[in-house]
């Protein structure tokens, strides 16, 4: 059975789930362009204020591409090139989507899962989570855009042990060189995971977009412009900002509704 993508709705989140048990939820081509088709979909979407994106079952996160269709797309460099144009949309979908992401990674995190993981916002993991870039003994390499995220994750050096040794690593490690926020018990991450979404979309989502998009500038280290800097101050003039410090005022839970 070909994997897939499912999507879960709730009010003000979304739920997206790789789901290819059989195979521990690699990623088949028709995967990734589903995943960056709905990304692009939750970009449009105003009323989302936190996507989670997690594996089916417990042994998997997700492990990687599906290497059993590598000699269907990925046989030679122009197929390679073909495909790559697939994960890469994937991987700048979430990356660029407004909406605050979060990974929720139980088991194993490998390859090209890991990749995606990095351009999420946040990354909670379970204790028995593992991760790792083994594509050295595939004899491949990541491409840029592959790697753009491991190295904003981590840095270059800590990227390059990951790819040049293709050690798998524990969760604790993973924490420690920076490529998850927080390590949980197992029996706790289903809890820990529901009370991140609560807090991010407890906050206002005008708010966390425009975080997004201000820190995504400044690690771009491009000079802010004037216009940059005046965006500092907008939501000075929202709805929002109004209910949040007559709230704070007031001593209640703010109501935010993302005007």
């Amino acid at each position: 059975m070909n994997g897939s993508i499912r999507v879960d709705y709730a009010p003000h989140r979304a739920t997206v789930w790789l789901d290819n048990t059989a195979r521990r939820n690699a990623i088949t081509r028709a995967m990734w362009i589903e995943l960056a088709r709905v990304f692009r979909e939750f970009s449009k979407d105003d009323q989302l204020r936190c996507i989670v994106l997690r594996g089916a079952g417990t042994e998997a996160f997700g492990s990687g591409a599906d290497i059993s269709e590598f000699s269907q797309v990925r046989a030679d460099a122009a197929q390679a090139r073909e495909f790559a144009e697939q994960t890469h949309a994937a991987f700048h979908a979430v990356r660029d989507c407004p909406i605050p992401t979060v990974a929720a990674i139980r088991g194993a995190c490998v390859g090209g899962a890991l990749e995606m993981a990095a351009f999420c916002d946040l990354r909670i993991a379970s204790e028995d989570s593992r991760f790792g870039v083994p594509v050295a003994r595939l004899g491949a390499v990541l491409a840029y855009p592959e790697m753009e995220g491991l190295v904003r994750l981590v840095g270059p050096n800590a990227a390059l042990e990951v790819v040049l040794e293709g050690r798998i690593i524990g969760a604790a490690e993973a924490q420690a060189k920076g490529m998850v926020n927080r390590v949980v018990p197992v029996a706790a991450f289903d809890d820990e995971v529901e009370a991140t979404v609560q807090r991010v979309c407890a906050g206002a989502p005008l708010s966390a977009r425009w975080h997004k998009k201000f820190v995504a500038k400044l690690r771009d280290r491009v000079p802010l412009t004037a216009a940059d800097i005046e965006e500092g101050y907008a939501c000075f003039d929202t709805e929002d900002y109004r209910i949040g410090y007559s709230t704070f005022l007031e001593k209640v839970p703010p109501k935010f509704v993302g005007r």
